[in-house]
């Protein structure tokens, strides 16, 4: 395992939710590691840039575990098939058991409609990967995004993930673009920026509310 520029880590912030009513807000002052990947900076510390690699990676934030929360960050990926996969992963128990919703920025704006279909995904590893989910519930795990996206440019996603159910929103919408149900039997753990398998991600602006303990 390789770690990037940890140390410029500092420059970003989570704002977090630790009882109703009280916000804190924190430096995450490094990451807690990175799990098949590298992880760099600008000098600016702006935003946070994960490397392409071969399966699936990213960086974990240094948060205690995570029951509920909400998660709001921007994102940039790029237009080539199939090597452009980012999102967030949560409920963590380790660098292969997690939830997450990843987007497909290649889709976005793709010419054939089945595509555009496939833009936003949950899983639940390892038991309910993708491959599974689209044979087994068609477009119940998967939707397309609901607003006009650029796949080369920066977009927002709130993610919020509380008593068994996940739903996303992008940019501003109040209409989710994504509402499913938790398949995972673990409640808390570890929250991560995540890229998939031969594709880097750039990150930016991100802050978490947490309830719960």
């Amino acid at each position: 395992m390789k770690f990037g520029t940890i140390i410029l880590l500092a420059a970003l912030t989570v704002s977090t939710t630790l009882r109703a009513q009280e916000a804190v807000k924190i430096s995450i002052g490094k990451i807690s590691g990175t799990f098949n990947r590298n992880v760099t900076l600008p000098e600016d510390g702006s935003s946070l840039t994960v490397n392409e690699g071969p399966g699936a990676g990213g960086a974990w934030l240094r948060l205690k575990e995570v029951v509920n929360a909400e998660i709001e960050v921007e994102m940039k990926g790029r237009d080539v098939l199939q090597r452009s996969f980012l999102g967030i992963a949560f409920h963590a128990q380790n660098d292969s058991t997690y939830e997450a919703v990843y987007f497909r920025p290649f889709n976005f704006r793709a010419a054939d409609p089945d595509r555009v279909k496939h833009a936003v995904q949950y899983v639940s590893l390892p038991g309910n990967d993708w491959p599974k989910l689209r044979k087994e519930y068609p477009l119940k795990y998967e939707q397309p995004v609901n607003v006009s996206l650029n796949p080369d440019d920066w977009f927002r996603v709130r993610l919020v993930f509380a008593d068994g159910n996940v739903t996303v929103y992008v940019n501003g919408e109040e209409k989710p673009c994504l509402e499913v149900k938790s398949l995972s039997n673990y409640k808390s753990g570890k929250v991560g920026l995540w890229t998939g398998n031969n594709s880097p991600g750039e990150f930016r602006n991100l802050t978490v509310k947490r309830s719960g303990k």
